[in-house]
C-alpha cells in the first residue's frame, strides 16, 4: 500500500512524525511525503524533520508567497503530477491549510481515498480561510478522524452519518506527539539557557493568523495589550515573519522581547517554562492545556471550546481592552488540566488501523 502524505505547515510535520512511526512498523506500507513548501522557511522545516526523525520529503514543491487562490491552484497542479506518478492508495491531509485543501481536491478528482486528520473542527466563522478549507475537505474525504467529541458532534449535525464516508473519534494526534517528544524536548533543548530565561518567569506569546497580521490597526491593538502586560510580567513574543514584517513597516519598537521562530522541541521547552501562553494558534491552545498552562486566545472564537468551557483557556479577542480584561481573569478559577478531551495518546495507531481496515 502506498500512502501519500501532504505537508505544508509546521504543525503538520509534527502530526506526520507520529504517523510515519506507525507506517514504518508495517512492511507492506510505503510512504511518500509531499512538502508543498507553504511554510517556506527551509531552515525551520529542516529542523522539524531532523528533530523528529521524519523521513525527508520525496517531493518539495516550493510553493509559497502567493495569494490563496494562486497558491492553492499551483499546489493542485504540482500535486496532481506527483500523484499520477506515485499512484497512492490513500492521501493523508492534516488540518486546514491551503496544502490540505489542494491535496484533498486533487486526490478526489483522481479517485484516490482521502483521510482527513483533525476533521470536524469548526470556528463557525466563514471569514477565516481555514474554516472554508476544513469544511470542503471534510465533505470530500473518505475517512474523517475527529480529535474531539465536539468535532464528532459537528459532523453529525452536518449530516455526515448519511454520507459515503467513515467518521471516527480518533483523539488528537498532537497529544500523541507531546507525550512522545516532551521529555526528549526538555532534555535536548537549550533554548532557556540560550535566551537566558528562567522557569516560570515569563509569558510566551505568538501572533500569526491572517486576521491579526494583514492590517496594522489589528496587530497594533494586540501589541498595545502586550506592552501593558509587559509592565508587570515579562513577555516573550515568538515573532512570525508576517508579524515582524508589519511591525518593522510601522517602526514599532516593542519593550517586550522578540525571538525568532523555533523548532518543535524548543517551543515545547518554552511553553513548559512559561507562566502563561498568549496566542492565536490553535495548536498552542491545546499544548498549553497538556502542559498545564492557561492560554489567552487572541481571536473572537476557537475550535477548542471545551478548553474555554473548562475555564483553562480564555477568548481574549483582538482589542487591547478585551485582552487586558481576559488577562485579569487568569488564576481566579480552580480548574483541572487532566480531563481526557483529546484521547489517550494512541491516535496515530487508530488512524493506521482504520486505513488498513478500509484498504
Amino acid at each position: 500500500m502506498i500512502i501519500a502524505t501532504i505537508l505544508g505547515a509546521r504543525p503538520q510535520f509534527v502530526k506526520a512524525a507520529m504517523l510515519s512511526m506507525e507506517w514504518a512498523k508495517h512492511p507492506g506500507i510505503q510512504e511518500c511525503i509531499i512538502h508543498t513548501g507553504q511554510h517556506f522557511d527551509d531552515n525551520m522545516s529542516r529542523i522539524f524533520f531532523e528533530e523528529m526523525n521524519i523521513p525527508k520529503p520525496k517531493y518539495n514543491l516550493n510553493i509559497n508567497g502567493l495569494t490563496h487562490a494562486a497558491m492553492t491552484g499551483a499546489m493542485m497542479i504540482e500535486i496532481e503530477k506527483v500523484l499520477l506518478v506515485e499512484k497512492p492508495d490513500w492521501v493523508i491531509v492534516f488540518g486546514d491549510t491551503n496544502s490540505t485543501l489542494a491535496g484533498a481536491l486533487v486526490a478526489k478528482k483522481l479517485g484516490i481515498k482521502i483521510a482527513h486528520i483533525e476533521a470536524g473542527l469548526r470556528s463557525f466563522n466563514k471569514e477565516m480561510p481555514e474554516e472554508i478549507n476544513r469544511v470542503i475537505v471534510d465533505r470530500i474525504s473518505d475517512l474523517l478522524c475527529c480529535p474531539t467529541s465536539l468535532a464528532l458532534e459537528n459532523l453529525e449535525k452536518e449530516g455526515f452519518n448519511g454520507k459515503d464516508s467513515k467518521v471516527i473519534l480518533s483523539g488528537d494526534i498532537m497529544f500523541d506527539a507531546l507525550l512522545h517528544f516532551k521529555e526528549m524536548a526538555l532534555e535536548k533543548s537549550s533554548i532557556l539557557e540560550d535566551l537566558k530565561l528562567l522557569d516560570k518567569n515569563f509569558l510566551l506569546a505568538t501572533v500569526h493568523r491572517q486576521a491579526n497580521t494583514e492590517k496594522w490597526k489589528n496587530l497594533k491593538e494586540i501589541l498595545e495589550a502586550l506592552e501593558e502586560i509587559n509592565k508587570t510580567e515579562k513577555i516573550v513574543l515568538v515573532a512570525h515573519p508576517r508579524t515582524k514584517k508589519l511591525m518593522d513597516a510601522n517602526n514599532w519598537k516593542p519593550s517586550f522581547r522578540l525571538i525568532e521562530p523555533q523548532g518543535y522541541f524548543s517551543m515545547l521547552r518554552l511553553m513548559d517554562a512559561a507562566d502563561l501562553i498568549i496566542s492565536d494558534s490553535g495548536g498552542l491552545q491545546k499544548e498549553a492545556y497538556w502542559l498545564k498552562k492557561s492560554c489567552l486566545i487572541l481571536r473572537e472564537e476557537t475550535e477548542w471550546m471545551e478548553l474555554v468551557e473548562n475555564g483553562t483557556n480564555f477568548i481574549a479577542g483582538t482589542k487591547r481592552e478585551s485582552i487586558l480584561k481576559a488577562h485579569s481573569k487568569i488564576g481566579n478559577q480552580d480548574v483541572r488540566f487532566d480531563l481526557p478531551f483529546y484521547g489517550e495518546g494512541n491516535t496515530a495507531k487508530k488512524v493506521f488501523e482504520e486505513i488498513l481496515r478500509n484498504a
